[in-house]
């Protein structure tokens, strides 16, 4: 128990780490503005691309990874020890990309911030995640279907 309480303020910053909205940051620094109103509405990396274009887009997919990855690297470096800690702090960002507290708790699909988990984690899984992205898409399915289930 006093390590939970220890490690609240952990995943409180993971969770806010990932709520940062790169992708609509990205979008008002590159001058496209609110791109919740344009495209899909949605704040990742493929509405990016198509609203801003592809320099934000890599910029917003690389940071949405990296604020998983983050989350999972500081659980396996600091709480590696802590039964469950690597998780919680994954779960914690990922769930702040899905409902930022800074957008109203209405975010991204969480795509690229898995991603950056499955690479930090489980390196394994998270080449295994990109091979399988790679297959689904094709010049008849198009990128953002293949982040859908």
């Amino acid at each position: 128990m006093n390590d939970w309480l220890h490690l609240a303020p952990w995943i409180a910053g993971s969770y806010l780490l990932g709520s940062v909205p790169f992708g609509l940051l990205l979008a008002w620094l590159f001058g496209s503005g609110d791109i919740r109103k344009q495209g899909s509405g949605n704040i990742g990396a493929t509405n990016v691309l198509r609203t801003t274009g592809k320099t934000a887009a890599v910029i917003a997919l690389l940071l949405d990874m990296a604020k998983g990855g983050v989350a999972a690297a500081a659980g396996v470096a600091w709480f590696g020890a802590i039964p469950g800690m690597v998780f919680w702090l994954a779960l914690a960002a990922f769930m702040g990309h899905l409902y930022p507290v800074y957008l109203k708790f209405s975010g991204g699909k969480g795509v690229a911030t898995a991603l950056g988990i499955f690479l930090v984690w489980t390196p394994f899984a998270g080449l295994l995640s990109i091979l399988s992205w790679l297959a689904a898409i094709s010049p008849w399915k198009p990128a953002p279907m293949s982040g859908r289930s």
